[in-house]
């Protein structure tokens, strides 16, 4: 049996979610973008809502008895209802978090938990995403070399969320003796050879979220820091949560734009009438709608399926794929329905379309 009523736990999570989106996240929206950062004030009232430390267990001085990726998708959702850029900058510490949590060796979890269990900001990222026209999250160039007791790690990444308050990365890159194997390595933000871009990348949208670039050049790492130990990295799970959260992340987007579309067009007079009533505004609000809650209802079952353990990777990226389509498409008709306004600051759309264009191509800059 198939229930779509969330429980009470987190109908209350939801809720206040939501009461936080838009008081405190949507306000501040544009001033962010514009500054093309997120304030440490905020960063700092994000960590006051325990977003990081409830998905650490209770044994290792976090918030949380279970990680649960459907009530983090709901969270997500909600935070990208205020604004995209910024819910990903809230949960931008989890991309280290979650996969220590889940892959971690028992010694990595004591020594790098803790941290993120205090009532201060502490930032870590995960760095996936490489610089080239076309990005293959499995055909990696950065590459670790064992060297006795210690990986070698060469290479550059790009669109690091918030890596220049990041104390840690969680580096992904090739190695073994065909060098085709996945690997995650934990790496010190001083560890020599690893060079953290000065300014933050200049991309169409996500401007907030102080995406930089790293450059690896024979950075050393400790054997005992090669995330999971010799069990190594489950390389398509943590592929699998980042899907499934970039997925939960557009549909709040496009909630958001459907929701600020709405009742403009009922506002909108021409010609006589509002223009919510011309046949082919209502279809395009129609169309909105509908595939909003599609994109919904496919982030839940690809966040049910990790829940459950179950191979979500048929699941996630259906959900990905398909909002990544979608929140494109919702994103240019809400410029549509505001006209002229749709490409003026005054209003979020232009904001909104930028972001979703952005989203689209993304891999592994947000986890659930």
């Amino acid at each position: 049996m198939i229930s779509f009523q969330p429980t009470e736990e987190q109908e209350i999570a939801r809720d206040a979610m939501r009461e936080f989106a838009r008081d405190v996240i949507r306000p501040v929206a544009r001033d962010c973008d514009e500054a093309a950062r997120a304030s440490d004030d905020l960063l700092e009232q994000f960590w006051q809502l325990g977003l990081t430390s409830t998905m650490i267990p209770a044994d290792h001085g976090g918030a949380g008895e279970e990680n649960s990726p459907m009530m983090n998708a709901l969270i997500l959702e909600e935070l990208a209802h205020g604004d995209a850029t910024l819910a990903m900058a809230a949960l931008a510490p989890s991309l280290f978090v979650k996969p220590i949590v889940e892959q971690g060796t028992d010694a990595q979890k004591k020594k790098y938990l803790p941290p993120f269990t205090g009532d201060k900001f502490h930032g870590a990222s995960l760095a996936w995403i490489e610089p080239g026209p076309v990005f293959d999250p499995r055909e990696l160039r950065t590459e670790a070399v064992r060297r006795k007791d210690a990986w070698v790690l060469t290479g550059e990444k790009r669109l690091v969320p918030l890596a220049d308050r990041a104390s840690h990365f969680l580096v992904v890159a090739r190695h073994g003796e065909e060098r085709t194997r996945l690997g995650a390595f934990i790496v010190d933000r001083k560890a020599p050879g690893l060079t953290v871009q000065a300014a933050a990348e200049r991309n169409l949208g996500l401007r907030a979220l102080g995406a930089h670039g790293l450059r690896l050049e024979g950075v050393e790492v400790p054997a005992a820091d090669r995330l999971g130990g010799d069990a190594g990295l489950d390389a398509e799970r943590l592929l699998n949560l980042t899907r499934a959260a970039l997925a939960a992340v557009m549909t709040g987007l496009s909630r958001a734009v459907y929701d600020y579309a709405l009742p403009y067009a009922k506002d909108r007079v021409a010609f006589g009438q509002p223009i919510a009533q011309k046949q082919a505004i209502a279809f395009m609000l129609s169309d909105m709608r509908m595939e909003t809650d599609a994109m919904r209802l496919l982030v839940w079952k690809a966040a049910s399926e990790l829940e459950r353990g179950a191979d979500a990777t048929r699941a996630s990226l259906f959900a990905r794929s398909y909002a990544a389509e979608q929140s494109m498409k919702i994103a240019d008709n809400g410029v549509q329905v505001l006209g002229g306004h749709g490409f003026v600051r005054d209003h979020p759309a232009e904001m909104w379309y930028r972001n979703a264009r952005t989203l689209g191509v993304l891999e592994g800059a947000a986890m659930i």
